[in-house]
């Protein structure tokens, strides 16, 4: 039966109406009836074909929370009729020395839900079962559906490299940095929140953020200096870095997830001199996936979403590039 989807047929074309027939099931897929999809930067990214990874017919959308309709022969830990989400990976080969370490988000081999796929702005997508997850009955799959990607994406460095942060800066309460916020407080670090935008002062403190410091007042960031253990960067413009970096204590560390497409610079001294830790983060593997939805559940932390019916994806996506949207768009069936 073809899937009915939302499709973009070149660089940052409007959305239209689509159909395709899908692949036959492999023994580990599984057919995923789509009740919400989240809006991510990425697609954006991948509509417009920014990472020059993009291949059209596009169908993007990669938060994606719905019911199995269908099992391949080899599927065993789930069941038709159970709610699950898939976030930005597809599969990996689950067999070489790096998904044998535990990292297969970092496979060579590994493939994305919508680079060479079709996603999740349809009705139904087939996917690999591997790369599916259970979603806790505790969170609704509005709330849900931007944790497959946005969640995954902060809650991973949080947890692998933030273990003797006490104090975390995160730069940018948007789509990611709000879920940033929540976890990092949850989590029972001081966390400050660095905004562009004073309107959002009350809402980073009331997510869970200890301190609030605008990004554009020298005196604030001044006074800021040396006082952060970890700094997690969600923005995808380019900032002072050399500013932001004397935020840090002495073996700080600055790890971004948001994908700045400018060049850094920087002092190799300032570096030695506070032996300071400059990383970036991926997604997170199957099982950081599987322990941040039972956190989140746990915790109660959600993403603050805004529905729209599916219809309307393109008014989504034109209100998402004027960053028109607290804090995330997910699209409803």
């Amino acid at each position: 039966m073809p899937i009915q989807a939302y499709v973009a047929h070149q660089a940052g074309a409007t959305l239209e109406r689509w159909e395709y027939e899908p692949k036959a099931l492999s023994p580990y897929d599984i057919e995923i009836d789509i009740s919400h999809c989240g809006i991510c930067h990425s697609d954006l990214h991948m509509i417009d074909n920014d990472w020059g990874t993009s291949q059209y017919p596009l169908v993007p959308g990669h938060e994606i929370i719905g019911t199995v309709v269908a099992l391949g022969e080899q599927v065993t830990h789930l069941q038709v009729g159970q709610r699950v989400g898939v976030g930005w990976q597809r599969s990996a080969c689950l067999n070489c020395d790096v998904c044998a370490s535990g990292y297969e988000q970092l496979c060579p081999n590994s493939s994305a839900v919508i680079v060479g796929h079709y996603g999740g702005f349809a009705e139904r997508i087939r996917t690999d079962s591997r790369f599916a997850f259970a979603i806790p009955d505790a969170l609704s799959s509005e709330n849900a559906a931007p944790l497959l990607c946005a969640g995954v994406t902060v809650y991973s460095p949080l947890s692998r490299l933030g273990h003797s942060a006490q104090r975390v800066g995160v730069v940018g309460i948007g789509g990611l940095g709000h879920l940033a916020v929540q976890f990092a407080a949850k989590m029972g670090m001081e966390v400050t929140a660095f905004s562009s935008t004073p309107a959002k002062a009350d809402e980073a403190r009331q997510l869970g953020a200890s301190n609030v410091i605008n990004s554009r007042d020298d005196a604030a960031l001044k006074a800021a200096r040396y006082s952060l253990d970890m700094l997690l960067v969600t923005v995808h413009v380019s900032l002072n870095w050399r500013r932001y970096l004397q935020m840090l204590r002495p073996n700080g560390i600055l790890c971004f997830v948001g994908a700045v497409s400018e060049p850094m610079q920087l002092s190799i001294g300032a570096l030695i001199d506070k032996q300071y830790n400059i990383t970036g983060s991926s997604i997170g593997n199957r099982a950081t996936m599987r322990q941040m939805l039972d956190f989140a559940a746990r915790h109660g932390v959600t993403a603050w979403t805004e529905t729209l019916p599916m219809d309307d994806v393109n008014t989504a996506l034109a209100r998402l590039r004027r960053n028109d949207v607290r804090y995330r768009f997910v699209l409803e069936a």
